[in-house]
C-alpha cells in the first residue's frame, strides 16, 4: 500500500511569514482567526477573554514562528497555542475541579414555545455547556470538540489521566442533567 505525503496547503504563506512578510501574516490571520476565536471562546466562555487570547496567540505564533518545524499543519500548531493560552486565562480565574455533589441552580428563561427546531437545540446545548463549571467545561471541550485524548488533556492541564476521565464523565452527567432539566422546564 502506497503512503501519501501530506503537505500543508498554507506552507507557502508560512514561509513568507518566516521571511517577515506582513501581508502573509495578515493572510494567516484571516484564514485562522475565526476558528481560533471559537476554540478560545469554548474554553474561556468569555468574549473579551477570547479576543485577548486570540491576539496574544497570533503575536506569540508570529514571534515564535522560527520554532515551527512543519511536522504538523500551521493550523494545528496555532490551535495548540490558543488552547494553552485559553487554559492559562481560565486558570487565572482559578480553574477548579468540582465534585459531583456540588450542585448549582441554573436559571432558565424558558424557550419560545414556537421555536423547537435544530437551531434551538444547538443553542440549548451551547448554553448548557457554558453553564458547566470551568473544570468540567474545559475537559469536555478539549475531548469532544477539540479531539484531544485523555492523555493529552492530562498533559495540557497538568492533571492525571484518571482525573481527566472522571472530569469528562462528570461533565457528561452534569450536561445531561442540565439538558433534562431544561427540557422539563420548557
Amino acid at each position: 500500500m502506497e503512503t501519501l505525503e501530506y503537505t500543508d496547503v498554507n506552507a507557502h504563506i508560512v514561509a513568507r511569514c518566516k521571511e517577515g512578510d506582513r501581508k502573509a501574516q495578515y493572510e494567516l490571520y484571516k484564514l485562522y482567526s475565526k476558528s481560533m476565536f471559537n476554540v478560545s471562546m469554548r474554553i474561556t466562555n468569555d468574549y473579551t477573554e477570547a479576543e485577548d487570547v486570540l491576539q496574544e496567540s497570533f503575536l506569540s505564533a508570529f514571534r515564535e514562528l522560527h520554532t515551527f518545524k512543519g511536522d504538523s499543519t500551521f493550523g494545528s500548531w496555532l490551535k495548540r497555542i490558543v488552547i494553552n493560552k485559553s487554559i492559562t486565562k481560565v486558570r487565572g480565574r482559578r480553574l477548579q475541579v468540582e465534585p459531583m455533589e456540588d450542585h448549582q441552580d441554573f436559571a432558565d428563561e424558558g424557550p419560545d414555545p414556537a421555536q423547537e427546531d435544530m437551531d434551538y437545540k444547538v443553542e440549548s446545548i451551547k448554553k448548557a455547556i457554558q453553564s458547566l463549571p470551568d473544570g468540567y467545561r474545559v475537559v469536555l471541550t478539549l475531548y469532544l470538540l477539540e479531539g484531544y485524548d485523555h492523555g493529552e488533556i492530562a498533559e495540557i492541564l497538568s492533571i492525571s489521566e484518571a482525573t481527566s476521565k472522571s472530569q469528562y464523565s462528570r461533565a457528561r452527567k452534569k450536561l445531561l442533567s442540565l439538558m433534562q432539566e431544561q427540557m422539563f422546564l420548557s
